[in-house]
This record gives structure tokens, sequence and C-alpha cells, in this order.
């Protein structure tokens, strides 16, 4: 069961392709009031990333929304809670939308550390 008030985030995935899908959805994300932070649009690897990706942030209570609207993309995903351990957020707990990337784990921080980007609810977005 998800904890209505536990952090969770999805990346979502875009090749050229893609872009447009990726551009529309990250604009209805920015006007979605379920969604607490919008990521900028990134071309390359990022972190464990290795493709095109950008990130929101949104509390479990919103899962199943959000996950609805990605699916109805048909655009690719990695939907995660965000926990002190980054590498079972991004294979054990993680939820893939559409064919899975292989990511880069070697990069991801060890469990209960966290050196990389601050943590969802602890810096302001």
């Amino acid at each position: 069961m998800i904890e209505p008030d536990a952090p969770y985030h999805a990346h979502i995935y875009f090749d050229d392709a893609e872009r447009a899908a990726a551009t529309e959805l990250r604009e209805g994300f920015g006007r979605d009031a379920d969604i607490l932070f919008v990521g900028d649009m990134t071309d390359g690897p990022a972190g464990p990333h290795p493709i095109a990706q950008y990130e929101v942030h949104f509390l479990g209570a919103a899962v199943s929304a959000i996950v609805a609207k990605i699916e109805a993309t048909g655009l690719r995903a990695l939907v995660h809670p965000l926990t002190d351990d980054d590498l079972a957020d991004h294979t054990t707990l993680a939820h893939w939308i559409g064919e899975p990337v292989e990511l880069d784990v070697t990069v991801l921080d060890p469990p209960g550390v966290n050196q990389g980007i601050p943590r969802f609810g602890v810096s302001d977005f």
C-alpha cells in the first residue's frame, strides 16, 4: 500500500520523435495541482539516466493519477518512491511504464547516504 504523504517522483524519458509528446505532458504537469515540482528537460545523460528525460515530484496519494497520465502518452517512465536508498528507489521499489531503460546504477548513492540532489521534502524546489 502506498502511503498518501510519501514522496515520489517519475522520470519521463523521450527521444527526438517523442519530444513533442514529452513537452506537452510536461506542460500539463506544470498546471497539475498534484505535481509539486517539474524538472527541466535534459537532452543527454543525467545521473543514472542514460537518455533524455525530466522528472516530476508528487505525493503517494497522486501515484495512480500520475501513472495514468503518463501511460496515456505512450512515453516510457520510471516511477519510484524517494527513500534513503537510491539504489532500491531506482530498482526494486521502482515501477516501469513502457520498455525499461538500462540505468547506470553505479552512480547512485549507497543506502542511507544521499550525496547528490537534496532529497524531496528536504529542500525547496
